[in-house]
């Protein structure tokens, strides 16, 4: 199908959405017209005209969102030829050899994706301002070579016009879906039943028609997929190219992790790491733990997120490259992709300036170094009376904290601290070794949580060793535990993060990588 067909097709799909509620508009007109003319007058007819008003109200409401509310947009930080000139020349590079416009801007973003945008104009018919969103994880995690090849990749949708085209299948996804979303949290406000009904039936309307558009559009998107890694393996190589793909996942999973683990730990209590740690600690953690990772890069998914999912499956894609003729460019830039920025600390501290909101406080406090963030976030969660170890305390001694928990330790009272627990009926009933026996798991728990804690606070000396472990006590028990107890590279839906919504990093119309 070529780029005329497809544009087309788009177009009709676009202008099939607000036509559902024009059409459905026009019939309600209808009805009330023949209503009112056919001389019924009675408490049933007015009844009529209120539900049919009532049913009108999200139809407009919905015609409403089909234009993109103002002020979305994405976060980040924008990365000028004159300051940043190295990532410029790469991606200018890289577009004359795709034979492409370059993009007007390139953003630095907090996502683990790069991604490009085009405000193209009469219904992504013709050019318009392009953008490159790069995500700072991937500068920290991917060598030179390898960020090429995403690079490339991304460049390949430009070449190939696929941010034009998508621009038009992206918007009937968000108008659909911001009416559906409508739709539903009208059902559910409490109203009278029969409202409700007819409210879900308008959402189940449009959702019938949101899954058309994806299953007409999803063959396309994926095609384009694959060609643009096929542009991506002849401008970066083939190995490059290969192995950026498989360094996504390991990446995804990573990051998460540390900003719950580490990054964030402190945020409940308005506490953030030192300036241009937020996201400059997470190369670190890389370094120190790439051994974690080796399975990631090897153990891809097969299978697609959702059968909607606009990318094909992550192995098929390196399965297809793979099998590309051998090209001789395997010892090409292993260098770390982050070097290509010009002072990367400040614009590591730019960053946490554009993506961090505020906290309620209106101000962040600024741990003195990483120690310092780990111990004090951890003394303030012993701390918290509501915890089962600190409760124990209490009881056994009227205060809690680390220093009390280190006197108990010091007059050998583990066992009487043990009995404030919170443990089994059984557990609390049985006497000498078997009491102890039972109760000896959850003392564990609770002792190993602060130990850990008393070894990430030990002094600047124990910042590295802070890197190999998890802290205790953080807000990390939202992660299903692997073999080893410690996930670094939890498979399947990204952790919930310390502080949800803390880091913006949305940018609606983009696509991913």
């Amino acid at each position: 199908m070529g780029a005329f067909t497809r544009a087309l097709r788009a177009l009709v799909l676009l202008a099939g959405f607000p036509l559902i509620g024009l059409v459905l508009l026009a019939l309600l007109g209808l009805g009330d017209w023949a209503l009112a003319t056919s001389g019924h007058h009675g408490i049933g007819a007015i009844r009529l005209l209120i539900l049919s008003v009532v049913l009108a109200v999200p139809l407009v409401r919905g015609l409403a969102l089909v234009r993109t509310p103002p002020g979305e947009g994405p976060h980040g930080v924008e990365l000028t030829p004159e300051a940043q000139p190295r990532p410029w020349e790469l991606v200018r590079a890289l577009a004359e050899e795709a034979g492409t416009r370059a993009p007007a801007r390139v953003l630095l973003t907090a996502d683990v994706n790069a991604a490009v945008s085009e405000r193209a104009r009469l219904l992504g018919l013709v050019p318009g301002p392009r953008a490159l969103y790069l995500g700072l994880p991937l500068l920290q995690g991917l060598t030179e070579a390898q960020l090429r090849g995403v690079l490339a990749h991304e460049l390949g949708h430009y070449s190939h016009a696929d941010t034009r085209l998508s621009g038009l299948t992206s918007r009937v996804r968000e108008q659909v879906g911001r009416t559906v979303a409508h739709l539903r949290g009208e059902s559910g406000d409490g109203e009278t039943r029969k409202r409700d009904v007819l409210h879900r039936w308008l959402a189940k309307l449009y959702t019938g028609y949101g899954t058309l558009v994806l299953r007409v559009t999803l063959q396309d998107a994926r095609r384009q997929e694959f060609a643009a890694d096929r542009l991506a393996a002849r401008l970066a190589g083939r190995t490059a190219t290969a192995s950026a793909l498989r360094e996504l996942p390991a990446l995804e999973s990573s990051f998460a992790y540390y900003l719950d683990r580490y990054a964030l730990v402190g945020t409940d209590r308005g506490l953030l790491p030192p300036r241009g740690e937020v996201f400059g600690g997470y190369g670190r953690l890389l370094d120190a733990r790439q051994l974690e990772l080796v399975h990631t890069r090897t153990e891809l998914p097969d299978e697609l997120a959702s059968p909607y999912d606009s990318h094909p499956p992550l192995a098929a894609r390196v399965r297809r490259i793979e099998e590309l003729p051998e090209d001789g460019r395997t010892d090409e830039g292993r260098a770390a992709a982050l070097g290509l920025l010009d002072a990367p600390e400040r614009v590591l501290a730019a960053l946490e300036d554009a993506v961090l909101k505020a906290p309620p406080s209106g101000t962040w406090a600024r741990a003195a170094d990483w120690p310092d963030l780990l111990t004090r976030s951890l003394d303030a969660r012993l701390g918290d009376q509501d915890a089962p170890l600190p409760r124990a305390l209490l009881r056994e001694k009227g205060t809690a904290g680390l220093p009390t928990l280190l006197s108990v330790i010091e007059e050998g009272r583990l066992w009487d601290l043990a009995r404030h627990l919170p443990a089994s009926a059984e557990a609390r009933a049985a006497k000498g070794r078997a009491r102890q026996a039972m109760l000896r798991p959850l003392l564990r728990e609770q002792l190993h949580r602060a130990l850990r804690k008393a070894e990430v606070g030990a002094g600047p000396g124990r910042a590295h060793s802070a890197w190999h472990r998890a802290p205790a006590g953080t807000c990390s028990q939202r992660v299903a535990p692997g073999p080893g107890g410690d996930v670094l590279t939890a498979r399947g839906p990204r952790p919930a993060p310390c502080s949800p919504g803390l880091i913006s990093t949305r940018a609606p119309g983009r696509r991913p990588s």
